[in-house]
């Protein structure tokens, strides 16, 4: 026993070793992001080397303020974010949910268009939506717009697909013997039951809300709609550019996305490892 312990001692500490350099070659570029955002314009670019704050921070936060509005924006990334997060995630829970537990005719058609839309890339469709949402239906400039196009996530359909395909089917069947109607299983005991995959699932849409670039960019041209990364965008002009409003925005914008998978973490590493093992 004593040797088994020393072994795993000895894996762990060599373990550890290993990932602790990768972590601060990851963590490097993050760490430079927030110095960078505590310096004015022209100490960004000086050739002396410097790795420890300085006290620009909330002057470079009240130039991006004053030239973008950015926490408004922050706002509504914020508000659009959490909002397509939920309707995503129930969406792609239903259609999972109706693609593991039910047969019916063309469901295999149905899984493999799916799977289909997985390659296309987004350049394909972007313009088509645009005119399709800006033109045919006159939404541009509204939180529709920004919410309700990417709402179907093809990823998400079939994360939530594999969930609930690896539940066993005799719980809801003896529901069902209770007299449980449908809509009070889905709701009442799949969905408890794959709760730590809604939460990757969660996270890995939120990320994608909050960066995403550029169909804000097309749909919404007044500035009193812009998102986050739009109004940061703006400070890169013709003729001058805010290098400290910009890494200051940064650190705004990558602030929130630590937050949630810090809080969460668990329920992703959870809900990753449950989606690769069947």
């Amino acid at each position: 026993m004593k040797s088994k312990s020393k072994s795993n001692l000895i894996r762990s500490i060599a373990l550890h070793g290993l990932l602790a350099p990768l972590a601060l070659i990851w963590l490097f570029p993050l760490w430079m992001m927030f110095i960078f955002s505590t310096m004015p314009d022209y100490g960004i670019f000086s050739p002396d080397i410097v790795m420890v704050p300085s006290t620009s921070f909330f002057d470079n936060v009240r130039n991006l303020q004053a030239d973008t509005n950015f926490l408004g924006a922050m706002t509504i990334s914020i508000g659009v974010a959490v909002i397509y997060t939920f309707l995503s995630v129930l969406l792609t829970s239903m259609a999972g949910w109706a693609l593991a537990r039910y047969q019916f005719a063309g469901r295999s058609g149905v899984i493999a268009i799916i799977l289909g839309t997985i390659t296309l890339p987004y350049s394909v469709v972007v313009i088509p939506q645009f005119i399709m949402v800006a033109r045919d239906f006159g939404l541009g400039n509204t939180w529709v717009a920004l919410i309700v196009p990417p709402l179907f996530n093809s990823l998400g359909v079939l994360f939530m697909r594999q969930a609930f395909s690896m539940m066993p089917g005799e719980l809801f069947d003896a529901a069902r013997v209770e007299g449980v109607k449908e809509w009070q299983i889905f709701l009442r005991i799949a969905l408890p039951l794959a709760r730590p995959t809604m939460a990757a699932l969660a996270i890995i849409l939120f990320l994608a809300s909050w960066n995403n670039y550029l169909w804000p960019l097309l749909i919404n041209s007044r500035p009193g709609m812009m998102t986050a990364p739009v109004a940061l965008g703006t400070l890169i002009g013709l003729t001058r550019v805010s290098w400290g409003g910009i890494m200051a925005g940064a650190v705004m914008l990558t602030a929130p996305i630590l937050i949630v998978f810090v809080l969460l973490q668990r329920h992703f590493i959870a809900g990753i490892a449950a989606g690769a093992i069947k």
